[in-house]
């Protein structure tokens, strides 16, 4: 399982030229799945990407991870 997040200030997804989703500022994660991958590694991940420090704190730093960037608004 592999994952590939970027900070949008927005993105959506089409697929055959209709909208599907989209979202305003947040992550976009483009996750790629193989037939080996489990629900463990899965949950794994969901954990390693909510806890990613990669949005900005009070003084402006790169410390607040999506988590807390969320409880905060």
């Amino acid at each position: 399982m592999r994952a590939v997040v970027q900070r949008v200030s927005r993105a959506k997804v089409t697929v055959a030229g209709e909208l599907t989703g989209e979202i305003g500022v947040g992550l976009l994660i483009l996750l790629g799945v193989a037939e080996e991958d489990t629900q463990t590694d899965a949950s794994f991940l969901a954990e390693k990407l909510v806890g990613l420090r990669i949005f900005p704190d009070d003084e402006g730093k790169m410390n607040r991870s999506l988590i807390e960037d969320w409880s905060s608004t």
